[in-house]
Order: C-alpha cells, then sequence, then structure tokens
C-alpha cells in the first residue's frame, strides 16, 4: 500500500523543515510534499489523493487571512487541516476551529508539541493548545452570521469574493479564473445577495472579517 501523504503549507523553509521534522517523528513512513503558497497547496492536493493532512500556514503572500482555510475547507471538505501560525492569540485559535480547522499549533511550539498535534489529528481528534479551549469564550451572534454567510458562499463565489478583496476588476477575475466576465458579473450578483450587501465596498468590508488583524486576547 502506498504510504500516506502530508501537505506542508508554509512560506518559511525553516519552519517547513521542523513540521517535516514533527511528522517523520511520529509517522516515519509518511511521505511529506512540500509548497510554499495557497495556490500551490489547492494544487497539490488536487493532483496527490493520497494527502490525509493539512498543515497550513494561515499567513502566506496569496491568501488572507482565514481564506485559505475557508477555501480548502469548501474545496476538500473532507480534508483535515490542521492550522499554523505565528499568533498565539485565543480569538484567531477560537476562529480557526469555527472554519474548519482540525487543529492549531502556535509557531512557538516545540517539536514534540507538534507531533502530539499531528498524531491527535490523524486518530480523528481535534487538537489545541493546553488550556486554550478552557479559556475560549463564545462566538457572539454577529460572528455566527458571519461564518453562516461566508460559508453558503461555492467555491467559485469565494474566489471571486478574493478577488475583490484584492481589488481586481471583473476582467481580471475572470482570466485568473478561466471564467467569462459574464460568469463573474453573475458570482458577484450572488454574492451581494448571500451576504446581504449592495456594493463591491460593502463586501470587501465584509471579507475583511477574515483577516488576523482582530482583537488580541493574548494567553497568560
Amino acid at each position: 500500500m502506498a504510504p500516506r501523504q502530508v501537505l506542508i503549507a508554509d512560506d518559511h523553509p525553516l519552519f517547513r523543515v521542523a513540521l517535516r521534522q514533527a511528522v517523520k517523528k511520529v509517522a516515519p513512513d509518511t511521505e511529506i510534499i512540500e509548497v510554499s503558497n495557497l495556490a500551490e497547496a489547492r494544487n497539490a492536493i488536487i493532483q496527490n489523493t493520497r494527502i490525509k493532512l493539512v498543515l497550513l500556514d494561515i499567513h502566506m503572500s496569496d491568501s488572507h487571512g482565514f481564506s485559505g482555510l475557508l477555501m480548502i475547507r469548501q474545496d476538500f471538505p473532507i480534508l483535515p487541516v490542521i492550522v499554523v501560525s505565528a499568533s498565539e492569540e485565543l480569538h484567531i485559535m477560537q476562529k480557526s476551529m469555527k472554519y474548519g480547522a482540525s487543529g492549531f499549533i502556535p509557531k512557538s511550539s516545540d517539536l514534540n508539541v507538534i507531533g502530539d498535534a499531528i498524531k491527535a489529528v490523524f486518530e480523528g481528534e481535534l487538537w489545541l493548545p493546553e488550556g486554550a479551549e478552557a479559556k475560549f469564550n463564545d462566538l457572539t451572534a454577529q460572528d455566527d452570521e458571519v461564518n453562516k454567510r461566508l460559508s453558503s458562499l461555492t467555491p467559485a463565489q469565494f474566489k471571486v469574493l478574493t478577488g475583490l478583496t484584492d481589488g481586481l476588476l471583473n476582467k481580471q477575475i475572470a482570466y485568473n479564473m478561466n471564467i467569462s466576465e459574464a460568469t463573474v458579473k453573475a458570482h458577484v450578483t450572488a454574492i451581494f445577495r448571500k451576504l446581504s450587501v449592495n456594493t463591491r465596498t460593502q463586501a470587501v468590508i465584509f471579507a475583511q472579517t477574515l483577516e488576523l488583524e482582530t482583537e488580541k486576547v493574548e494567553m497568560p
């Protein structure tokens, strides 16, 4: 039987080395694939059907905070994703789990802790730093509504929304997605309806709730 694969998506080579070491420690027969941005990650998942886990940095050159996580969860809903982040803010951990992550690893963690997280998720469990979940506050009703609306977008609509956030014109989004401008316009109309907004600016502001620059709640 061919070995299972783990995808490491992180734009810091040294941290990719650390993640590789942690994976090999708990699953030495695992085949590891490394990429440095979200587009490469998506292509790798499509091309490699034996990927059983994604270790995802949520701050890479072509991803906007939680947008990368949401995109992978929408496109590949049964594939477990562990978020890896330089942030240790409870709010970021909480959002990551709310948006479908199976675990959250702060980049300050040592190899043993990273290995524990990977092993737990391989076994079908959820994993967070010790004590983090007990300190979570329930998401506000507003946060729940934001999550509900964003989750209603199709993968294609989410990609169009990402293009709007990047300030791209319809024709640029159409070119990047290899679709017609008319199709982009149809997606934009659907996005407005699902997000309950009326303009591109309002849609972009709504999408900015996915960014990482959120209220800081430090772990003691």
